[in-house]
């Protein structure tokens, strides 16, 4: 029997794994990107594993993590760095300290430099090393609470020191490349060959490297727990009905009187072009007048924006405050127009 279950998981250039003991099965969800969730628990049911904890290397800002919906979703607790601000984290470790893991335990060493909360994970023959050591590189240092000094000690003075065939499983690789050695990277790795203090701190701080796509919002979503923009649209498309532009014109053209036309567009939008008989309430200040000009709660209302997903929010607020047969337009003003579908001259 193996000493460990072990599964990788990619995503584009992002790394994750399940880890799991064959004695007790209980299993562990490393660096969990949101957009593999579905995968992980299939994994784990095929393996016939139960996840005991969820746990993030550092604070990610080119993803978005799933460890807090999992965690929630399967019960179990989050494991971060002592240095981590996340909210949602249920148990915070520190260098020296260990996790069991069934029959399995997991050392935990303090690692900043990519990020103040940056930690790797040794477990038998492998180092989990999250964004401090890449395969042929390293975390970067120029992102919030990053510092080459403290990487420069992560590695030359942390896990550089280990036993050099441990194997080195990254959170990141953009090379489909799966794993390496530390020794292996201590021979090969460029970013390494500046093995002084001063030079290395020099050549990270002259790196010119583009920001993540998703900075901003995944370390803000990461760091506190909250919901992304597509989650938050989501949720709301999940508590309306909508409205196919098709049926919409079909209404307009067969002079239906019960159904409102709402545009919720900033700005001169609306009188610049709009949808024939639309009514015009800017999303910014939709309830400050929804009582002035939707007087009638019982009014089938239909929502639409320019791209589709400002209407949705609107529908949904416009749910919650008790108009609850307003539905969205399937689709933004744009999308209408591209149809050749009827407008109304600006005004």
């Amino acid at each position: 029997m193996s000493d460990m279950i072990f599964e990788q998981v990619r995503n584009g250039g992002c790394l994750s794994y399940i880890i799991g003991c064959p004695e007790t099965h209980a299993a562990i969800l490393i660096d969990p990107n949101r957009e593999q969730s579905e995968n992980y628990l299939a994994l784990v049911a095929r393996n016939g594993l139960r996840v005991q904890y969820v746990l993030d290397t550092h604070t990610h800002a080119d993803h978005f993590s799933s460890s807090q919906s999992l965690s929630k979703q399967l019960g179990v607790p989050v494991i971060m760095h002592r240095n981590s601000v996340a909210p949602f984290v249920g148990l915070s470790v520190d260098d020296g300290e260990s996790v069991k893991l069934g029959k399995l335990r997991l050392n935990i060493l303090s690692t900043p430099g990519h990020t103040e909360d940056s930690m790797c994970i040794v477990l038998q023959d492998r180092i989990f090393t999250g964004d401090t050591l890449l395969i042929g590189g390293t975390g970067r240092t120029d992102l919030p609470t990053g510092d080459p000094d403290k990487l420069y000690d992560s590695l030359f003075n942390g896990i550089l020191q280990l036993a050099p065939d441990l194997k080195v499983f990254p959170a990141h690789d953009y090379r489909n490349q799966s794993s390496s050695t530390l020794a292996q990277e201590m021979a090969t790795n460029p970013r390494l060959r500046k093995k002084e203090r001063s030079a290395f701190v020099e050549q990270m701080r002259a790196l010119d490297l583009e920001m993540p796509t998703h900075l901003t919002e995944a370390l803000r979503t990461n760091r506190s727990g909250a919901i992304t923009i597509d989650q938050l649209i989501s949720d709301a498309a999940a508590k309306v009905s909508f409205m196919s532009m098709q049926e919409l014109r079909r209404r307009l053209e067969a002079g239906f009187k019960d159904l409102v036309v709402l545009d919720v567009r900033e700005g001169n939008a609306y009188t610049e072009c709009r949808i024939p008989g639309a009514l015009s309430i800017p999303r910014g200040q939709l309830e400050l007048r929804v009582n002035e000009l939707l007087p009638d709660p019982t009014q089938r209302i239909v929502v639409y924006c320019e791209l589709g997903k400002i209407s949705t929010l609107a529908a949904a607020t416009l749910h919650e405050i008790g108009f609850r047969r307003t539905v969205a337009l399937d689709g933004g003003f744009q999308a209408w127009k591209q149809a050749g579908y009827p407008l109304a001259p600006s005004t």
